[in-house]
């Protein structure tokens, strides 16, 4: 009798979730070292929340909330309480303020890294786990200190290897918008998030589709409609030139601005806010090519109160059918004077960051930018089974001395290892066999310098008799030899 076999499952990823290998990993952890020394040089404490927090203490303020599990992945925990996965890194570092805010130093000034989780549609760059690295500053209502926040995204990027022009920092104040809004009529807080909504999509959908999304609603090409905010034609004409009030220059975006918000007090505000942190930028040598104002900055998620920042990467990067990929925003924040008050029912002022190394470290690799592949070990070619120990000795000794070495432990021939050793892009091979144990030697071969001198070599045959990169040395000096090798190939 015989019996079906259980069907198989497709080894698949889920989409927006990634496997990463060494070198990406080394992108993603130089770029953590990198922003973390800016960080912790301007006195920013480390710290680390779980990954989980209680769903009403995340709150819903994700601009995807349309999506099945409200944006983000969430369970029932045994008591039934609903926990979810973080979407970010400032929600639980607002619960954490209020937790423990009568111990903290005042202002707290914090940094943190790690993952983050949404349940958003991904997209070239955009997954649904994703690294950030975030500065807050919590307890502090100046707007030097969203200037401080602004001047250390600027030197991240720069400690990351991010070249000056591929990249553009642009501030923004969403007092300044609901100063206009409340100037033209629009009071209901429901239209003026639809309005901040719809602005936020005009690098994609262009002024034609912003003014649709701010009158009575868009229909995409897939036939679905998105409804308006429905403000009016005079309010729609007031918003598109606000936020066409750009200029080359900090000071002349806030001349132009104080020409269109039509004098509000909460616009006067913003307005002030913003020429404070030009001044602050000024003296931290921040300078107009680095950090510019732009007010179709009003960034998607709903707790900010005050001043906003983003940074687009404009790096040329292709997909892997050798089509243009536009990777978008690389890193963002703003102030958020309200978030911490959910819990305390305490104004609390903060200012904070993130970078956002998944995508920043997807789009480096994308244009070729990250820079050398990830170095293999030094390896032990295994040519004997009898000889496994001394194998392990010799991969011992080099560990001891800092270099880094595994035994090839398959089953395959000299040149197959060899191949192993080339693929693993390893700095060297050692070679012991019997001949060589009587003897009392190793042979080294120094794949960097092999490779080099093969483009030298005609035949096959010059390539036996040379053996380009190939050395036999006494058995003590081992170690030294091929500490010369990874130092000369690092």
């Amino acid at each position: 009798m015989t019996t079906d076999a259980p069907p198989r499952p497709k080894a698949r990823a889920p989409r927006g979730f990634q496997d990463r290998r060494a070198d990406a990993l080394a992108t993603e952890r130089r770029i953590l070292t990198a922003v973390s020394r800016v960080y912790e040089s301007y006195g920013f404490e480390h710290l680390d929340t779980g990954a989980f927090e209680y769903a009403d203490a995340l709150g819903k303020f994700l601009p995807d909330a349309d999506r099945p599990n409200e944006g983000v992945f969430a369970l029932q925990d045994d008591d039934e309480q609903w926990m979810a996965l973080r979407y970010d890194l400032t929600a639980p570092l607002a619960r954490f303020a209020a937790e423990q805010w009568d111990s903290l130093p005042k202002p707290f000034r914090r940094y943190a890294y790690g993952p983050v989780w949404r349940n958003e549609k991904p997209g070239p760059g955009r997954y649904r786990e994703f690294l950030q690295c975030d500065a807050d500053t919590v307890g502090s209502d100046r707007p030097e200190a969203d200037a401080e926040i602004i001047a250390m995204a600027v030197e991240g990027y720069a400690a990351a290897g991010l070249p000056r022009s591929a990249y553009a920092l642009r501030i923004n104040n969403r007092k300044l918008l609901n100063g206009l809004l409340s100037a033209a009529g629009v009071n209901d807080a429901g239209q003026k998030l639809a309005v901040l909504r719809a602005v936020d999509k005009l690098d994609r959908l262009g002024p034609e589709g912003v003014t649709a999304l701010l009158g009575a609603g868009r229909k995409d090409e897939s036939g679905a409609f998105t409804r308006g905010a429905g403000i009016g034609s005079a309010a729609t004409d007031a918003v598109l030139a606000f936020v066409e009030a750009g200029r080359d220059t900090r000071a002349g975006t806030l001349d132009r601005l104080a020409q269109v918000i039509g004098g509000s007090p909460e616009g006067d505000e913003g307005l002030r806010e913003l020429s404070l942190i030009s001044g602050a930028l000024g003296r931290l040598g921040v300078g107009e090519d680095q950090a510019l104002f732009d007010p179709s900055i009003v960034r998607g998620l709903e707790y900010y109160t005050g001043a906003v920042f983003e940074a687009d990467i404009a790096l040329e990067a292709v997909g892997e059918r050798g089509e243009p990929v536009r990777f978008g925003s690389i890193g963002g924040g703003g102030r958020y004077d309200d978030l911490v008050a959910r819990f305390t029912g305490q104004r609390t002022p903060a200012t904070g960051f993130s970078f956002g190394v998944s995508r920043l470290a997807a789009a480096l690799a994308a244009a070729g930018a990250t820079g050398e592949r990830t170095r293999g070990p030094v390896v032990i070619i295994a040519l004997d089974g009898a000889l496994m120990s001394e194998y392990f000795a010799i991969a011992g000794e080099l560990r001891a001395a800092g270099v880094p070495a595994e035994v090839y432990l398959g089953t395959s021939g000299m040149r197959a290892q060899m191949k192993y050793a080339d693929r693993r892009l390893s700095p060297a091979a050692v070679i012991v066999g019997g001949d060589e144990l009587a003897a009392g030697t190793v042979t080294i071969k120094d794949l960097d310098l092999g490779r080099m001198l093969a483009e030298s070599v005609a035949d096959n045959r010059t390539w036996r008799d040379d053996r380009p990169g190939q050395i036999t040395t006494p058995r003590g000096e081992l170690v030294a030899q091929i500490r010369r090798i990874v130092e000369a190939a690092s």
